[in-house]
C-alpha cells in the first residue's frame, strides 16, 4: 500500500521551482518525489513543512539532489536532516 503523498509545483518570480510536499515520504512513494525533483530544472525549493515522516528511502532521493535544494522543513524532520548530514549539504529553514 502506498503512503499518501501529494506534491505540487509552483514557480517563484525569479523562475525557481517550488515543490510542496504534503503527507509522509517513505519507500512506497519515493518514486513520486524523485520524478518531481527530476522534472524540476535548476535550483529547487522543497517545502517539507507539511511532511511528518521521512525515511531513509526519502533521504536517498534528497541526497541525489542536495546540491540544488533549499529545504523548508517541519521541525519534526530537523533531527533526521541533521543526523543524516543532509542539513550540512543544503540550505534549510
Amino acid at each position: 500500500m502506498t503512503t499518501p503523498l501529494t506534491i505540487t509545483s509552483d514557480q517563484r518570480p525569479d523562475g525557481t521551482t517550488v515543490l510542496t510536499a504534503v503527507g509522509e515520504i517513505d519507500m512506497s512513494n519515493t518514486q513520486r518525489l524523485a520524478a518531481a525533483l527530476d522534472g524540476a530544472p535548476g535550483p529547487v525549493v522543497l517545502d517539507l513543512s507539511a511532511v511528518e515522516y521521512l525515511d531513509s528511502a526519502g533521504l536517498s532521493v534528497l541526497f541525489l539532489h542536495a546540491g540544488r535544494l533549499e529545504l523548508i522543513a517541519n521541525p519534526l524532520l530537523t533531527p533526521v536532516l541533521t543526523i543524516s548530514g543532509l542539513a550540512d549539504l543544503t540550505t534549510h529553514h
